[in-house]
């Protein structure tokens, strides 16, 4: 059977969502407007959008699988904990949002995505020189992170960056494989809690998930090759109108 044109969308949508998520962050500002394009209700279509990009940030962790090591000299373990703990409390919190409310919160999201897609960098150094953060504050920040991944997610990769180069100043680059790791970590909590609760709509899940799955793995090659300053004003720019598409969409 020859695939529709809404199926071909999302197909490209899951590619081009895996391979920004892979290279830069903001996978979803692709994958979620895909899919409420497609008539998948707007707190069902972030659900299924976890779902759709997890098998992407699972192939990009692969990629990364050999640059695993400690986040600002905590092993991964007590992270990766509070990590899946946060990420559990943010899918409940999505669970229980009413579609209504989410539409009204949802570009509020984009926006903090989209300022960490823009900022992220920077913020650790500058915050570094004025203050002293350590193992608990590491803890904790990575909780709330946590917590954000199972909820919404946009850019949540570029947030742990941040919050780590602010406690140790580690090498951005250095920092990718943990990241990975981390989202896929905060996203499998989600993953099981969407799953159980019904809210998914698999077939356009799936599509997306074909997708995302190519273009996570093809997206952390390539990533390694292309300009990061021309990646992430790529991903900025393409983020920013989503975003005010999304105001415009909520509140007009």
């Amino acid at each position: 059977m020859v695939p529709d044109v809404q199926d071909l969308i999302l197909l490209g949508a899951g590619a081009l969502g895996g391979a920004m998520n892979a290279m830069a962050g903001g996978g979803s500002f692709v994958t979620l407007p895909a899919l409420i394009g497609a008539g998948v209700p707007s707190v069902a279509a972030n659900a299924s959008s976890t779902i759709a990009l997890y098998p992407g940030g699972l192939a990009s962790a692969w990629v990364y699988r050999g640059g695993l090591g400690r986040i600002a000299g905590v092993s991964m373990r007590p992270v990766l904990a509070a990590t899946l703990a946060g990420g559990l409390v943010g899918a409940l919190l999505l669970l229980w949002t009413p579609g209504l409310l989410f539409d009204r919160v949802l570009p509020w999201l984009l926006l903090v995505a989209t300022l960490a897609l823009a900022f992220g960098r920077r913020v650790g150094p500058a915050l570094r020189a004025r203050f002293q953060a350590g193992v608990a504050t590491l803890l904790i920040v990575q909780f709330l992170l946590g917590i954000y991944g199972g909820y919404f997610g946009g850019a949540v990769g570029l947030m742990m960056m941040a919050a780590w180069n602010l406690i140790d100043g580690a090498d951005v680059k250095a920092l990718n494989p943990a990241r990975t790791l981390l989202v896929s970590a905060a996203n499998t909590i989600a993953v099981l809690c969407f799953a159980i609760s019904g809210i998914v709509h698999w077939r356009a899940a799936l599509l997306v998930a074909v997708g995302a799955a190519a273009g996570g793995y093809l997206g952390a090659v390539v990533g390694k090759r292309l300009p990061a300053a021309l990646v992430q004003l790529a991903t900025v720019l393409f983020a920013a109108s989503m975003t005010v598409t999304f105001f415009l969409r909520a509140y007009r």
